[in-house]
């Protein structure tokens, strides 16, 4: 087997970049995004042929065709700046496609053909033996040595992916709270996650896909035609949503996470921390680090929101940076010592909002990560305003396809 590694953290904390950075080696097959895109279905117990296997692969993610059809893409969905053959309202864009598939290559059309016509031929073997494969594949194809996969909005995940990939590797990314948080109330997936979090919390559902109708319609008229095959894309990008909820998101997220990397074996983990990562790249990484800054410079100033006489959007004033690491640092579970290097900053007000759901509920996460600028329609990205998260911070999307 290849050498296997998981980049895992809460979203958010800069993985995207480091997928970019990893891109530009020329060892490294750099997978981007693919657990967000088959999320937890795509790792079912028991055989599987080629053809089984290819499916999982290759039909369109619901949860993400849907954010399209309403307006509401994330900006990792790379197949739609570059459209191909497949549409959302046509086809369908198949999961591989949408933003595995379009970081390796300029034609990711033709690599999915290329990769249909061997796949569906391959026997019956664990859903883990067909990555495997797949892995050889690809790295044949591009010539690489090993294999790294970073999806955002994973970390809970790990558990799954140890029992799946036992010989694997994870590296916890991870970045500052109040940076963090901030970072997600501008994206359109963690809005969403926001506003199906409330919903939950609203009608003590555990599930989207256990909503009873008369729950549905109990819902206020902001939130309710979310549950609908169609919707405003107003209700999630223009709505108030305030930080203080998604920095309780964080904090849960980070926390769980602590706890569920430290039952990884300490040779196959080991922690980056996104602010490192920029101002003192890993030996080896520094080319093409500089490099991928180089390029990403224009949409990372965007992404700041740096206006003249106006604060960077992840400062927090010095008093609040205070009581909040004073505060979050009661959260963290006891043993989170050094060799985590987790800055639970995030500010523990809103905890309360999120209690009474269980963490450990996460199956799917789909949601992955980056900041959100305005799309070639001209539409506004989103900002930091809101109302209190609550519900599970797991996968609120879970079934949420099946209603109507």
């Amino acid at each position: 087997m290849r050498a296997l590694t998981f980049v895992v953290g809460t979203g958010r904390s800069g993985s995207t970049a480091l997928s970019g950075i990893l891109n530009a080696h020329p060892d490294v097959l750099s997978l981007n995004e693919l657990l967000s895109s088959v999320q937890s279905r795509g790792l079912p117990e028991g055989l599987l042929d080629g053809g089984e296997f290819w499916r999982l692969l290759a039909d369109p993610n619901p949860l993400f065709e849907r954010m399209i059809r309403n307006g509401v893409p994330m900006p990792e969905f790379l197949y739609t700046r570059r459209p191909g053959r497949f549409a959302t309202e046509t086809t369908g864009i198949p999961a591989l496609s949408l933003m595995v598939l379009p970081h390796l290559t300029e034609d990711p059309d033709g690599l999915f053909d290329a990769l249909e016509k061997q796949v569906c031929g391959w026997p019956r073997r664990t859903a883990a033996g067909h990555y495997e494969a797949l892995f050889d594949l690809l790295c044949e194809r591009f010539g690489r040595t090993a294999v790294v996969e970073r999806s955002g909005y994973s970390l809970e995940r790990v558990p799954l992916l140890r029992r799946t990939f036992p010989q694997a590797r994870f590296v916890h990314l991870f970045r500052n709270g109040p940076d963090c948080a901030l970072s997600m109330s501008r994206h359109t997936g963690y809005r969403l996650i926001f506003l199906l979090r409330e919903i939950l919390a609203r009608t003590g559902a555990e599930r989207v896909e256990d909503l009873t109708e008369e729950q549905v319609r109990s819902l206020p008229p902001e939130l309710s035609p979310l549950l609908s095959e169609r919707f405003d894309s107003a209700l999630v990008l223009d709505r108030e949503l305030p930080a203080a909820g998604f920095a309780a998101l964080w904090s849960e997220l980070v926390v769980r996470g602590v706890a569920l990397l430290e039952d990884v074996p300490a040779p196959m983990r080991t922690t980056l921390s996104y602010e490192d990562l920029l101002e003192d790249p890993p030996p080896g990484t520094d080319a093409p680090g500089r490099l991928h800054r180089r390029r990403a410079a224009p949409a990372m100033a965007r992404h700041r929101d740096l206006a003249p006489g106006r604060r960077p959007a992840g400062h927090f004033p010095a008093a609040a940076r205070g009581r909040t690491r004073r505060a979050a640092g009661r959260m963290c579970p006891r043993g989170a010592g050094p060799d985590q290097r987790t800055r639970v900053t995030a500010p523990p007000r809103n905890r309360r909002a999120t209690a009474g759901i269980p963490l450990e509920r996460v199956d799917d996460v789909p949601l992955a990560p980056i900041a959100h600028d305005r799309d070639s329609s001209g539409r506004a990205d989103t900002h930091d305003r809101a109302s209190p998260a609550r519900g599970k911070p797991d996968d609120p999307w879970d079934g949420c396809e099946q209603r109507r």
